[in-house]
């Protein structure tokens, strides 16, 4: 199976930085990601990734830009 099987059943994978992926089910959970929990069809998964990740920055970035402008205003 590859993932360019659309009627394949895949898991979404989550990384450290927030950053979201597709994985095929059968296939062990490779280092530094963890399972979202859900589990569908690559449209499905597409269309939760699409809901869910809703900013594209990394978390280390999002936190960076944060704390740089909550010091720029103290």
């Amino acid at each position: 199976m590859s993932f360019d099987n659309e009627n394949a059943t895949f898991r979404v994978l989550v990384n450290h930085e927030e950053q979201y992926s597709l994985w095929p089910e059968y296939k062990a959970i490779p280092g530094g990601w963890r399972d979202s929990g859900f589990l569908g069809d690559k449209a499905e998964c597409l269309e939760y990734v699409n809901i869910n990740w809703t900013d594209m920055r990394p978390l280390s970035l999002r936190k960076f830009m944060q704390e740089s402008s909550e010091s720029s205003v103290n």
